[in-house]
C-alpha cells in the first residue's frame, strides 16, 4: 500500500488528524506535530507552500504497520524475520506516479522542509530513504538524514564503514543516489532493517507488501514508483559542517564535516504529501527500534524459545529490549541475555521475562523485575564491549567503535521453584452493563 493510499486509510479507521489551520514549517508544525504525537496528522494549509501538503506520524504506532501490511500485530516480528529471510526481486515497470511532474529547474527551498528545533543547525528533512548502489554489493536502501545548504545542495550525516560509505569508497568520482519522500510503511520498514550486506533492501520491502519500482531520469537506480518525491542526484567528495541536529536519545549531536549532496533533477506525484519525521519522536524510534526486533528474536530462538521481543521507547527504541522466553532448562535465561546481544550490537540492557509477562506493558515487565529476580544470582554484567554512538553515556573516541558497559536481567522464574508462588492473581471478568 502506497503512503497516500495508507492516509486514506487512516482517515477511514477515524486514525487521521487533519489540520486546516495554516501551519509554518519554522518550528510551529514540529511543535503541533509533537503535541500530537501518536497519531497520523495531516496538515493542509501550509504557510508559503501553498502546493503542498505535510504529514507527520503514520509510522508512529506499530498499530499503522499492522493495518497497512494487515498482520496483528503480536505477528510483525514474524512477518518481518520471514521477509528478511525470503526477499522477493520487486518488477520493474514503465511509469510511476513519482514521476508525473517533472523539474529541471528547481529550487530545494520551495520544498516544504522543517526547521524542528532552535538547536538544529537549519531545514533538514529525516524521514527520507535513501538508494544506492555497491559496486561489488548491489543496491542498498537505507536512511541519511539531509542539511539543507541552498538550492540545490544537502549535506548528509552518513555513517562510516556501513552501506553508503562504503560505497562511496569504491567510486573514483560521485555516487549517484536516490532520495525518496513519502514512501510506503513495507518500504520504511525494509530501510530500517540491518540486512546482510548482500541483501536488496528493496526486495525485502517487495516480501512485506507488493512494491514496483520505476528508474530514475538521471542514473540508472530504481525507486518505488509510489513514492510521493524523488530527488535525483550525486553524492559528492566534497564535504562541509553538518548538526547539530536532534538524535534518537532526544539529545543533540554533534557536529561533523560530512559528505555534500548535489541535486540534479526533482520528480514528485501531482498534489504532493511531504513525510516530515519528527527526530527522536515515536516515528525515528519505531522506525530505529523494531526493524531490530526479528535479528534478537532470531538469536535467542537459537538458544531456547523465544515468544516476543520488544525495543522499548523509554530505552530511546534503541539501547533497551526485553525478551519473553518459554523456559526449558535452568540456563536458559542466560543464555538468551547473552543472544540478545548478538542479535542487536547497540543493545545495552535487556530484560528476560516469561511467557506470562505481556512485554508491551512496562509496569508487568518492572512487576517481573521486582518479584522473580535476584541481583546477585539473575545480573550479568559485561564490561567494555563494542556499543552504540548514540549513547552520550558511552566512551567515544573518533575513528573506533563506541564501548559501553552491558547489563542483563533474568527477571525469569527460577528454574525448580514452585510456580504458584510466582505466578499472579486473576479477577474473573465480568459485563459492568450489567451493574448500571
Amino acid at each position: 500500500m502506497s503512503f497516500r493510499k495508507f492516509l486514506g486509510q487512516a482517515a477511514q479507521s477515524g486514525n487521521l488528524i487533519e489540520i486546516e489551520k495554516p501551519v509554518n514549517v519554522n518550528y510551529e508544525l514540529a511543535n503541533v506535530a509533537h503535541a500530537l504525537e501518536g497519531r497520523p496528522v495531516l496538515f493542509n494549509n501550509i504557510v508559503d507552500y501553498p502546493d503542498w501538503r505535510v504529514c507527520a506520524g503514520p509510522c508512529s504506532d506499530r498499530k499503522y504497520f499492522s493495518m497497512d501490511l494487515g498482520v496483528p500485530v503480536p505477528d510483525l516480528i514474524a512477518h518481518l524475520a520471514q521477509a528478511t529471510q525470503n526477499p522477493q526481486t520487486p518488477p520493474l515497470v514503465e511509469s510511476g506516479a513519482c514521476q508525473e511532474v517533472v523539474l529541471e529547474q528547481f529550487d530545494l527551498n520551495d520544498l516544504p522542509i522543517l526547521f524542528h528545533l532552535p538547536q538544529d543547525s537549519g531545514h533538514y528533512i529525516a524521514s527520507n530513504v535513501v538508494i544506492t548502489e555497491d559496486p561489488e554489493l548491489g543496491r542498498n536502501m537505507c536512511y541519511h538524514r539531509l542539511l539543507r545548504l541552498d538550492e540545490r545542495r544537502f549535506t548528509a550525516r552518513i555513517i562510516e564503514r556501513r552501506g553508503t560509505w562504503t560505497a562511496m569508497q569504491k567510486v573514483d568520482g560521485d555516487l549517484p543516489i536516490a532520495i525518496c519522500i513519502g514512501v510506503s510503511q513495507a518500504v520504511h520498514l525494509a530501510a530500517s532493517m540491518s540486512a546482510a550486506p548482500e541483501v536488496d533492501e528493496l526486495a525485502v520491502a517487495h516480501a512485506l507488501a507488493p512494491t514496483p519500482l520505476v528508474k530514475c531520469i538521471t542514473n540508472n537506480l530504481a525507486v518505488p514508483a509510489d513514492a510521493e518525491i524523488v530527488l535525483e542526484g550525486r553524492i559528492t567528495k566534497q564535504q562541509t559542517q553538518e548538526g547539530p541536529f536532534m538524535d534518537l536519545t532526544e539529545t543533540m549531536d554533534i557536529t561533523r564535516d560530512q559528505p555534500i549532496i548535489e541535486i540534479d533533477l526533482i520528480t514528485h506525484r501531482r498534489n504532493p504529501i511531504y513525510h516530515a519525521l519528527l527526530p527522536g519522536g515515536l516515528e525515528h524510534k519505531i522506525l530505529m527500534g523494531m526493524p531490530k526486533e526479528p535479528t534478537i528474536f532470531a538469536e535467542v530462538n537459537k538458544v531456547t524459545r523465544c515468544t516476543g521481543v520488544v525495543i522499548t521507547p523509554g530505552g530511546s527504541s534503541w539501547l533497551h529490549a526485553v525478551v519473553q522466553i518459554e523456559k526449558g532448562g535452568v540456563e536458559d535465561g542466560r543464555l538468551a541475555i547473552e543472544a540478545a546481544f548478538r542479535g542487536h550490537g547497540s543493545l545495552k540492557h535487556v530484560w528476560v521475562v516469561d511467557s506470562d509477562v505481556d512485554i508491551y506493558d512496562s509496569a508487568q515487565i518492572e512487576w517481573a523485575f521486582a518479584t522473580r529476580f535476584q541481583g546477585d544470582k539473575d545480573m550479568m554484567l559485561f564490561e567494555n564491549q563494542p556499543g552504540s554512538s548514540l549513547d552520550p553515556s558511552g566512551i567515544h573516541v573518533p575513528g573506533q567503535k563506541s564501548r559501553t558497559a552491558k547489563l542483563g536481567f533474568d527477571c525469569t522464574i527460577p528454574w525448580g521453584a514452585n510456580r504458584g508462588k510466582f505466578t499472579r492473581g486473576e479477577y474473573g471478568a465480568v459485563n459492568l452493563d450489567d451493574y448500571f
